[in-house]
């Protein structure tokens, strides 16, 4: 049976394909495969593999910013929205280990475009390990 996570379209936009983070044609990439959840949230999982190291055994941090950057943008891409990271702050709580899955979420916190805040979680174990929060503005550099 397939999963939910494989029935749902995944979030994305035509000029992003060679992201390192969540792009399909990037082949070596994480390929972040992120899922708009009911709530309006997106999701994906991740397995943390050793070559995503920082200090042995722990999850690199700005791979863990990477992938918290990814699920705020595409969390607006899930509503037709291309835009740009203006403003990140993040809060590093525990370290992510390796060769252990991971989740990551986004979800929309304010919508006062062409400026939108977005908040972002990498989970593992059931336990929030990173958080961060995000300004984005509308990318204005794009042709839809």
């Amino acid at each position: 049976m397939e999963s939910e996570e494989k029935k749902q379209p995944h979030t994305g936009h035509k000029s992003h394909a060679a992201c390192v983070a969540c792009g399909g044609a990037n082949p070596v990439g994480l390929r972040l495969k992120f899922v708009k959840q009911a709530d309006g949230s997106v999701r994906a999982s991740v397995f943390c593999r050793r070559e995503m190291s920082g200090y042995d055994g722990f999850l690199h941090g700005g791979i863990a910013a990477l992938m918290l950057d990814s699920a705020m943008t595409n969390c607006l891409f899930s509503m037709e929205i291309a835009a740009l990271t203006a403003e990140f702050n993040l809060k590093y709580k525990a370290p992510v280990l390796i060769g252990r899955a991971a989740e990551v979420t986004a979800r929309l916190v304010s919508d006062m475009a062409p400026l939108y805040v977005l908040s972002a979680e990498l989970s593992q174990d059931g336990k929030v390990k990173v958080s961060g929060e995000a300004k984005f503005l509308k990318n204005i550099f794009l042709k839809d």
